[in-house]
């Protein structure tokens, strides 16, 4: 359908060169779009970018915590591509241990790369989608955006954080014709959830147990909704927070 065709369109896609991000971009590619993978990492982002065709895609190094990097990070899609039209805010770390033993470094590390790049990568974009007439920013928070983490506090936090971002900039930005959502992911099969696996007893289990899909969910399972939020299908959708979690959520 042509609702969902991305032909044309340029997307950023922060930490895309794996895991969810890499799924993400995936999907806005094969719509059409020319995408540009935002990462620290060289030899993962060439591998990503040889993966989506390097004609059409860019990997671009960036430390997406500062406000410079990110206006750096704009600006290399806009001179590539000659425009940006999508941002997906995907960057995320976590650091698993009890709430009362995180350092003052732990705390600050995943609330920056978490949440304070998406800010930042969103002041970033605004002037160059305003000027064009309009945008889609999808922020990638998480289940955990709604529930609590005993052994993940600071994630959990700025996932939570995510989706009242999503809400403000969408409430922002709207009359610049910018609309703003967020996607959920339930538990999907990433390097991050294999460490999680390995470190949590029984985490596998419990999953499996509470997600009516009965399977862990695969960076592929996340392209459909950001496919959907990056298109013109979603013009009338902002401020949104879309669960793909296999029904995690709606499980009491």
């Amino acid at each position: 359908m042509k609702l969902f065709d991305l032909d044309g369109r340029v997307a950023i896609v922060t930490g895309g060169n794996g895991g969810i991000g890499l799924g993400i971009a995936r999907g806005l590619s094969e719509a059409g779009a020319r995408v540009v993978i935002a990462g620290r990492d060289s030899i993962k982002g060439a591998a990503a970018v040889a993966s989506l065709g390097p004609a059409d895609s860019l990997f671009a190094t960036a430390d997406v915590t500062t406000q410079a990097s990110c206006r750096r990070l704009v600006a290399e899609a806009v001179e590539r591509f000659g425009r940006l039209d999508i941002l997906v805010n995907n960057a995320g770390i976590s650091i698993r241990k009890a709430p009362e033993h995180y350092t003052e470094a732990e705390w600050h590390a995943v609330l920056s790369t978490n949440l304070t790049s998406a800010f930042f990568c969103a002041q970033a974009a605004h002037p160059e989608m305003k000027q064009s007439g309009g945008g889609k920013i999808i922020n990638i928070g998480s289940v955990m955006s709604l529930l609590g983490a005993p052994y993940s506090a600071p994630y959990a936090a700025s996932k939570g954080g995510m989706l009242q971002l999503t809400k403000s900039l969408a409430t922002a930005w709207a009359a610049d014709n910018i609309q703003v959502n967020a996607i959920l992911p339930g538990w999907i099969d990433t390097d991050m959830t294999a460490a999680a696996r390995a470190q949590v007893p029984g985490l596998n289990e419990r999953v499996l147990a509470r997600t009516p899909a009965a399977r862990w969910g695969l960076p592929a399972d996340l392209a459909g909704a950001a496919v959907f939020l990056a298109s013109r299908a979603s013009d009338f959708v902002t401020g949104a927070g879309i669960p793909v979690d296999g029904g995690y959520m709606a499980l009491a």
